[in-house]
């Protein structure tokens, strides 16, 4: 292995330290979009059931914010309760928004070394063509069998790159994937909150207007 690096020059350094950068990015992601940081199990239920009693005190939308950004996106809902429906669809798209960034956060810095080490690792066997050339042009052609070994030395560049960048370039697909798919449910969850606070609100609405009358 380290003598596949040296054959490889300087221009190895950078693909070492994408890939190094890479292998953070993907630990640190698996570890920040797992279900049960992103959806708790229950968690929707258990919402419910407070808007459903009434028990939405501020220190419990606050916990339910610092819960998980379904907590967060839910406390929103929560914030502006009273309001219409549209307003309230608001407050959670923009919410949303925030969240979403934050799920994929790393992600764009994950996709460039998905493309970047391809042409990395050209640059590299380009840079050690022209040196081999360099020393034709100097001492002739000499050994075949060298110029082949040289040949092969340089392309371990490219090689080296395709190494870096396809398994970013699927970790990051599946990452985006992954996020596409939390933000589906937590639309659902959303707007089955939704339904509650509309169910809560009808329901105090007629009792008042039974208490008019």
């Amino acid at each position: 292995m380290l003598e596949l690096v040296k054959a490889g020059g300087w221009p190895m350094i950078p693909l070492l330290l994408l890939a190094v950068l890479a292998l953070a990015i993907v630990v640190e992601r698996f570890w920040s979009l797992r279900r049960k940081e992103v959806l708790p199990p229950g968690l929707g239920d258990e919402v419910r059931r407070w808007a459903s009693g009434g028990q939405l005190d501020p220190a419990h939308i606050e916990t339910l914010r610092r819960n998980s950004p379904l907590g967060a996106l839910l406390a929103a809902a929560l914030d502006v309760r009273d309001r219409p429906r549209v307003l309230i669809r608001e407050r959670i798209e923009d919410t949303g928004r925030h969240q979403v960034h934050r799920m994929e956060r790393f992600l764009n810095a994950l996709g460039t070394i998905a493309a970047a080490g391809p042409l990395l690792g050209l640059f590299g066997t380009v840079v050690g063509m022209i040196q081999m050339f360099l020393g034709i042009l100097d001492h002739g052609i000499g050994d075949v069998n060298q110029l082949a070994g040289g040949i092969g030395k340089a392309l371990v560049c490219t090689a080296t790159g395709m190494i870096v960048a396809i398994p970013a370039l699927v970790f990051h697909r599946h990452f985006r994937s992954r996020v596409a798919g939390y933000v589906i449910e937590m639309e659902r969850e959303a707007t089955t909150l939704l339904d509650t606070l509309d169910d809560k609100n009808g329901a105090l609405a007629r009792v008042r207007g039974a208490n008019q009358r």
